[in-house]
């Protein structure tokens, strides 16, 4: 039960960190790849809290993953373009990777 919060949470703060980066993209790309992170990631914390509220987990927790792999591609996508370096790369993807491993790890317990 514990470890359900914790993800939800472990989602909150990725959004909380990442959609003020993507509002500072430039204008080429905040309406395309930066609309898309924005969207994938509260999509993340939508299904996650979904999740949390319905016995059959299993199929959203799925939808979950995928997303969290396409939010992986994207960030990558940024840092390739340049839009992305340093700190924010490091950053996202660690919190990215410890949301994909939460999920996962539900996913598991749940099928």
């Amino acid at each position: 039960m514990s470890e359900e919060l914790t993800v939800i949470q472990k989602a909150y703060d990725f959004c909380l960190y990442v959609v003020p980066i993507v509002n500072r993209y430039p204008r080429d790309f905040k309406f395309t790849l930066g609309d898309r992170i924005t969207n994938a990631a509260l999509d993340v914390l939508e299904d996650l809290i979904a999740a949390r509220y319905t016995r059959e987990r299993a199929g959203i927790l799925r939808r979950t993953n995928l997303r969290v792999e396409r939010l992986r591609h994207l960030l990558r996508l940024s840092c390739d373009f340049g839009i992305l370096g340093g700190k924010s790369v490091e950053h996202s993807a660690k919190s990215l990777d410890e949301v994909g491993r939460l999920v996962g790890g539900w996913l598991k317990a749940a099928t």
